[in-house]
């Protein structure tokens, strides 16, 4: 497991730190939405503080912004990509690189605001027919 010093986190922390339970933590392992975790010695999984961070993520994309486990795997490639530019605008020195790098961050961003866009839409349209579901109730009533 390398030389560098790593807090791990066993499964059962990663748990109660994300609000997910443990089972539901392995199957987004299995569909490959979040990496395999390292193992001890012993076969047990552990973690790191960025996988929590990843999967505090996921949790947000499902609860707050409603995505499916699909959506949720584009919008975590896109935000990979978004860090993997910043990364690298961080790190050069040179202008035209840079400015590509800000470029590429950009159009991800803008394909993210997408998805979030189209997910607005959807919560609008029902919201919609729930208004109008209602106004009729009200109208029957005033009957």
């Amino acid at each position: 497991m390398g030389g560098t010093e790593v807090d791990w986190l066993k499964i059962d922390d990663v748990a109660k730190e994300t609000g997910l339970t443990k089972r539901t933590i392995r199957y987004y392992e299995e569909i490959g939405l979040i990496k395999s975790p390292e193992r001890s010695d012993g076969g047990m999984r552990l973690y790191t503080e960025e996988d929590v961070q990843h999967l505090k993520n996921i949790v947000l994309a499902r609860k707050v912004l409603g995505f499916s486990l699909q959506e949720i795997q584009e919008y975590l490639q896109i935000h990979e990509q978004v860090e993997l530019h910043r990364s690298k605008f961080s790190s050069s020195s040179d202008d035209d690189q840079r400015t590509a790098e800000l470029e590429q961050m950009r159009e991800a961003v803008t394909k993210q605001i997408g998805l979030l866009d189209v997910k607005i839409q959807e919560i609008a349209r029902v919201r919609e027919e729930l208004v109008a579901l209602q106004e009729r109730i009200t109208n029957a009533l005033k009957r």
